[in-house]
């Protein structure tokens, strides 16, 4: 038989019984949905770490305490601080990578103004801290080096303090205090919404590191050191002369482990983006199952087709068919409604991941090849479990198919 003339028999026993159709595709329309709908969270999640990390900073080094080795075992980072304002002095005059560098110097407290008060982290920084996080003022000014070298008491704010503190009213210049300390507005620094740990970015506030250190912490040590380089090509470079520079700086011998750990931005985002991953992996599997469940559906309506067309196929074979063209329309048939149930669910999949986007406010993203594998899997589960109905039509005996009742 003709190839078109059992695509044409097949369609016609696919709409013969409407109703059995879509109950059979019904399993796999749930499945591919689920799949799509699984992925695009997964996937959605992945861009927002990306994108979260991106805010971090243009070309971003991390410098964290650290990573020395006690007794044969790592002990990690920020498990020991010996980074200090001189290390930051030394990379900063014998860096040749480093366009930007600047301490870190991390604590929380209550910021009071007249109107209101909050708490909040506080980082005393440098200048540089603008160009490597790549964050500037909204309104007012960032603090200069001349501030840097006489320690003067003023901040820059976030923009979520500046609404707590100064609620309706222009914060520049303004006094406010922190741990009793007075300080002076100087700035408010562009919104930046969500940071890569999921905290307000913009619920901070920024000091000179130098105030911070002699009025704020009571700590001479830097909690980090953070650096830029002029484009992404020079990260890795960057982070050898940076390692160089720091073990020169802590006098470490070459037997001797590092005491930092040196980061940048596409290793944060690795670690983020393999997480992510895998809970897109094990949520896509789960949702399989549901496609495995569809596939034992059509092998059980086919074979109970087989059963009910016994005499038809009798009569085709008598006539002239063989073995292999009644295989064929059986498996045209179980293929054809997978795909047309794997089609229908991308389609569920792509406005049930968008409802979910908007319902949660999650970030989704469904990528091509993802419609193309579930599609795929849709039709290789017709194949899979259509096979065996069709094999067990074709191998019918032609007599005994015309004497079944």
């Amino acid at each position: 038989m003709r190839k078109s003339t059992l695509i044409k028999v097949a369609t016609q026993s696919i709409l013969k019984n409407k109703m059995r159709t879509f109950l059979t595709m019904l399993g796999i329309v749930i499945g591919v949905a689920a799949v799509i709908v699984m992925v695009a969270v997964g996937y959605g999640a992945q861009e927002s770490i990306q994108k979260q990390i991106g805010s971090l900073g243009t070309n971003m080094i991390m410098i964290m305490p650290g990573a020395s080795a006690a007794g044969g075992v790592n002990q990690g980072a920020a498990t020991f601080n010996r980074l200090t304002p001189a290390d930051y002095e030394k990379l900063q005059r014998e860096s040749l990578l480093l366009n930007a560098v600047s301490p870190v110097v991390f604590t929380q407290a209550q910021a009071i103004s007249g109107a209101g008060n909050w708490r909040t982290r506080i980082q005393g920084v440098s200048t540089d801290y603008q160009t490597i996080r790549d964050w500037p003022v909204d309104v007012g000014t960032f603090f200069t080096e001349p501030d840097l070298r006489s320690a003067r008491k003023v901040a820059v704010l976030g923009s979520t303090v500046a609404k707590q503190l100064f609620p309706g009213g222009d914060p520049i210049g303004q006094q406010m205090q922190i741990r009793d300390v007075p300080f002076t507005v100087m700035g408010v620094l562009r919104s930046k919404g969500q940071s890569a740990g999921g905290q307000d970015a913009d619920d901070i506030i920024l000091v000179p590191f130098t105030t911070a250190q002699s009025r704020l912490s009571g700590r001479q040590r830097v909690n980090q050191i953070i650096g830029s380089t002029s484009s992404a090509q020079d990260v890795p470079a960057a982070q050898e002369e940076i390692r160089s520079i720091l073990r020169e700086s802590h006098k470490l011998g070459d037997g001797d482990d590092d005491d930092f750990t040196i980061r940048n931005q596409d290793e944060i985002a690795a670690a983020a983006s393999s997480t992510t991953k895998v809970m897109t992996l094990l949520l896509a599997a789960i949702a399989s199952i549901s496609l495995l469940v569809g596939g034992i559906g059509i092998m059980n309506i086919m074979l109970v087709s087989v059963t009910e067309r016994t005499r038809e196929i009798g009569i085709r074979m008598a006539i002239g068919a063989r073995g292999s063209d009644v295989l064929t329309q059986f498996l045209i048939e179980s293929v054809a409604i997978s795909m047309l149930g794997g089609l229908i669910g991308v389609v569920i999949g792509f406005g049930g991941a968008a409802i979910v986007g908007r319902v949660t406010g999650w970030t989704t993203s469904t990528p091509a090849e993802a419609v193309v594998i579930a599609v795929a899997f849709s039709a290789a589960v017709g194949v899979f479990f259509g096979f065996y109905p069709a094999r067990q039509a074709a191998s019918l005996n032609p007599i005994q198919a015309l004497r079944y009742e």
